[in-house]
């Protein structure tokens, strides 16, 4: 603990946001840095507590007090080697993890939480800053050969344990470029997409092979994969998009927001988009159909495309603005989020349902909606009841349905593989993260359903020691 009393004498200070009128005219980041000096005063707060309650609440076990004391002391080598234990991709994580240990740390009980997410991210980048992150290829091989199918954070965690193992690992991506939703998912002004290739060209040079373009099933035969691996690791995320089935749902410029993210941030990379193709929001009134992060990713988007106006509806009632004693500390509380998104302009509304999309010459012009209230029932069960006479209608030129994701997606590899699904459709999984056929594992969303990065992160760890036990009783 480097300052007995840094929680008292510090307050918490955010690095906050560039300013609005400079960052929606670009797609650069938006959260900016604090000087080294800052950064080391804010790692002071923490009281490195008896019980590290943020420990307990990171997916991957992050051991926060004791790089907060090396980031107060500047002892960065020590903060980032003790990061690296246990966290892959923190400059992932730094960026874009809403951060349960901040929700569980022992100050946010009755002051603000030690700001662990962006410390988190000032190690790593200091890290590469220095020097400090360097290609470290294993000193021997087993000869034992992994096809992980998919390179999101899951995908990309499991091969860079087993490939830290001395195994052969060959991670197959259908896309023509590697990293999944933090690619094709998350906004340029939230993760940079260069911050992907440098991890990835350390990840080349420490022996893991990269083959993109390849669909496994279609361009490349399953039994071939599994003829010429010893392990399988499935990682193709929770694809499966929740559809509104309502009238009118076949209207032009309705789209799922995953297909406006994706091509914006291949727009962003520089790549041509067909003109009979482009999303595009200037001078459109543009309604977001779901509160979460996918929605204000959206946001941030038709913001930054010069949207006339943007709507953001949730079904869900408006969140408190603090922690209910539903939701007691330590536990993760269910809260309003202002995003920097919501900041750049948006209106927004809880507890509105759609109900129809109406259009003229096939083409969305506007959206009938009912407000709804949500009681319990006899059960404790949340009931929805739309309340009635109050039917509203918001103008929309452009609708992206944010309302999140079903399940894996069943075809491909899943289905030719025989793969049994779990109650919620995705794929079931023992304890080693095998799946129903041998030898084939899986982790992520695929399995966990459509969840944050650093879940993704931790099933890809905890999958690698799996798929390790597992060849070690191979011989």
């Amino acid at each position: 603990m480097g300052d007995p009393r840094g929680f008292i004498n510090i307050k918490r200070r955010e690095s906050g946001y560039r300013p609005v009128e400079e960052r929606v005219n670009d797609y650069k980041e938006v959260e900016a840095v604090l000087p080294d000096a800052e950064r080391r005063a804010q790692a002071s707060r923490c009281m490195d507590c008896g019980v590290p309650f943020c420990h307990w609440a990171c997916p991957v076990s992050n051991v926060m007090p004791e790089w907060q004391d090396m980031i107060f002391r500047s002892d960065w080598k020590s903060a980032y080697q003790l990061l690296s234990e246990t966290n892959n991709f923190p400059e992932f994580t730094g960026r874009v993890c809403p951060a349960p240990c901040e929700a569980s740390c022992v100050l946010a009980l009755t002051d603000e939480a030690v700001t662990i997410r962006q410390n988190e991210l000032a190690v790593i980048e200091k890290a590469f800053e220095l020097g400090l992150v360097r290609p470290e290829p294993p000193a021997l091989r087993t000869g034992k050969k992994v096809a992980v199918i998919g390179s999101g954070p899951a995908g990309l965690a499991c091969a860079d344990i087993l490939n830290k193992k001395g195994h052969l690992v060959t991670v197959f991506e259908a896309e023509d470029k590697i990293g999944g939703y933090l690619r094709y998912g998350i906004p340029d002004f939230k993760l940079d997409k260069r911050i992907i290739d440098r991890r990835i060209r350390i990840l080349e040079q420490e022996g893991i092979e990269f083959r993109t373009g390849i669909t496994i099933g279609k361009d490349l035969p399953v039994e071939k994969i599994r003829s010429e691996h010893d392990a399988i690791l499935l990682s193709i995320g929770a694809r499966e998009p929740r559809d509104i089935p309502i009238e009118g749902r076949g209207l032009k410029g309705i789209h799922f927001a995953m297909e406006y993210l994706e091509q914006q941030n291949r727009r962003v990379a520089g790549e041509e988009i067909a003109a009979d193709k482009l999303i595009v929001a200037i001078n459109k009134k543009v309604v977001v159909i779901g509160g979460g992060d996918t929605g204000s990713d959206c946001v941030g988007s038709a913001n930054r495309q010069g949207a006339a106006g943007i709507t953001q509806i949730e079904i869900l009632p408006e969140p408190p603005s603090h922690r209910s004693d539903a939701e007691p500390w330590p536990l993760w509380p269910k809260v309003k989020k202002t995003s920097s998104s919501h900041e750049e302009g948006c209106e927004r509304l809880w507890g509105v349902k759609t109900v129809k999309f109406h259009g003229e010459n096939g083409q969305i012009k506007k959206i009938s909606a009912i407000r709804v209230t949500w009681e319990k029932d006899a059960q404790g069960k949340d009931v929805m009841r739309e309340l009635p006479g109050s039917v509203i209608e918001l103008q929309a030129d452009l609708v992206f349905i944010s309302a999140g994701f079903v399940h894996v997606n069943h075809k491909g590899p899943v289905s030719q593989l025989g793969l049994v699904p779990d109650e919620a459709g995705n794929i079931s999984v023992d304890e080693n993260y095998m799946s129903s056929s041998d030898g084939v594992f899986s982790a992520g969303d695929s399995v966990r359903g459509a969840s944050l990065v650093v879940w993704a992160i931790s099933q890809g760890r905890e999958a690698a020691e799996g798929i390790c036990r597992y060849l070690e009783g191979r011989g």
